[in-house]
């Protein structure tokens, strides 16, 4: 799907780099998101799965919905999704979640040159530190390590962080964030 006027932002990291505060910003702004997770959550119910506040349900789920019905199933649901934006005069999009380097693959192929991905990196120390205090889902360190570990092994985690047309260093306040994001949309003209 080629069109010279459509942008799409993806926003890439580890856990715990401030990803969810940058997508919130830019939804805040009026973008609207696709959330990968969201397809995760909307098979697990529609299947009768529970969440579980670990997050174990969820990682067993999509290791497995990925296993049973391919890689790159989470970004057939989140293409869908976003055609479904663009259908409904959406030019602006923003991708929370987008994980592997198969999805990643996918959205270069059915979106030809609309694709920007921005990372948001961190010191390991000072992203183990915020994902310990974080209220919603607090990881220790061996926790927090075991999930790199897997994100980058099995999910493929690392590529589209490699591959990252614009990365911001989020070592200071979510202000510091906003404004890094901000210089961004303007050289992109999102």
């Amino acid at each position: 799907m080629k069109d010279n006027n459509l942008k799409i932002l993806a926003i890439v990291g580890m856990s715990g780099s401030g990803k969810s505060v940058a997508v919130n910003f830019l939804a805040s702004q009026g973008f609207p998101k696709v959330h990968f997770g969201n397809m995760i959550y909307r098979e697990m119910e529609k299947r009768g799965i529970e969440r579980t506040t670990d997050g174990k349900s969820e990682k067993a789920f999509r290791e497995m919905i990925r296993e049973t019905e391919g890689h790159d199933w989470v970004a057939r649901q989140a293409i869908a999704e976003t055609k479904d934006l663009i259908n409904a005069g959406q030019k602006r999009i923003v991708l929370d979640g987008l994980y592997s380097w198969t999805e990643y693959r996918a959205f270069l192929h059915e979106f030809p040159g609309a694709l920007t991905l921005v990372a948001i990196v961190i010191p390991k120390k000072l992203r183990y530190k915020r994902v310990s205090e974080r209220p919603d889902r607090p990881f220790d360190d061996q926790a927090i390590r075991e999930r790199d570990y897997g994100e980058i092994e099995y999910m493929e985690k690392g590529g589209p962080i490699a591959m990252a047309d614009y990365f911001i260093i989020n070592d200071g306040s979510v202000a510091d964030l906003e404004v890094n994001l901000q210089k961004i949309l303007r050289e992109i003209g999102f």
